[in-house]
């Protein structure tokens, strides 16, 4: 079979482990999203597609790929829906999951200009992207700080209450219902009012594997569930501990790293096989 990676970084460690493990018996290509050569719109199509990238240009590729009628997990659709926080947390809570509460607004600039914000908020670039925005701001001067960078000034933005928590976030990853977990400091725990790299884990302290178990009694069926809701057959899903064990969910990401993670390059290299070979992805919504 053939199998395609679309992604700039064809060497991250889960592609890579998942390539070694599939290239005895199959070939595998990539294309870069970032590369300035078009693909042609007539070359043949790979059995699969693995959708490892999530920019409009990415974005732009799958859906073409899918309109000839290859599959593509995650789907250009379920993974483009991913990216809009605002969205995100809209289809979250409508599902009744335990998202954590956000509203939007149309840029940072326009938040600052707010008086009585019920601090200390979490602020997010409304589209998740590489180098987002992500900070802790504890009061109005952290807020105008944050703001008087050019960078972000205008940057449209989603607002979200700070919950108090242990400091860590409970990382659960998932292929195509195989789940696993890891324990990660916040980069949130502390005040202050730095950015935080991408979900790839770029910038983030390293991840502690977390056995299965060792998951609070409900949350890797809430993890389950938000897969299902947001139709995504590989993906992670960030929680905090809301007190006495109350999961509240903060993030939702499609196709994430999963570093380091034993297991995950077998999962991903049979869902991809079994995808390839007709089977049933989880089906855009």
């Amino acid at each position: 079979m053939r199998i395609c990676l679309i992604t700039p970084r064809p060497g991250h460690p889960l592609l890579a482990a998942t390539t070694a493990l599939l290239t005895p018996r199959h070939r595998i290509d990539w294309i870069d999203p970032g590369a300035r050569h078009a693909v042609p719109e007539d070359a043949p199509l790979a059995d699969v597609y693995l959708l490892k990238a999530r920019t409009p240009r990415a974005l732009a590729l799958a859906r073409a790929f899918e309109e000839r009628g290859a599959p593509v997990v995650n789907s250009a659709a379920a993974t483009g829906f991913c990216q809009d926080r605002t969205a995100m947390a809209a289809l979250a809570g409508s599902a009744g999951l335990p998202f954590a509460r956000t509203r939007t607004v149309g840029a940072l600039r326009d938040l600052a200009a707010e008086a009585g914000l019920p601090y200390p908020l979490v602020i997010k670039s409304r589209h998740s992207r590489r180098h987002d925005l992500v900070a802790r701001v504890d009061d109005a001067g952290a807020l105008h700080a944050l703001c008087g960078s050019a960078e972000w000034a205008d940057e449209p933005v989603v607002v979200q209450p700070f919950t108090a928590n242990s400091g860590w976030d409970h990382k659960v990853w998932v292929i195509a219902g195989q789940a696993f977990a890891a324990l990660r400091r916040s980069e949130l725990a502390d005040s202050g009012a730095d950015s935080e790299a991408d979900s790839a884990g770029v910038g983030h302290e390293p991840a502690v594997p977390l056995a299965l178990s060792e998951l609070p009694a409900g949350w890797l069926d809430l993890v389950l569930r938000a897969g299902s809701v947001f139709a995504l057959d590989v993906y992670g899903v960030d929680l905090i501990d809301a007190g006495d064990g109350a999961p509240l969910i903060v993030d939702i990401n499609a196709f994430p790293g999963i570093r380091g993670q034993a297991g995950a390059p077998e999962a991903l290299a049979a869902l991809a096989l079994r995808t390839a070979a007709g089977g049933s992805p989880v089906l855009p919504r």
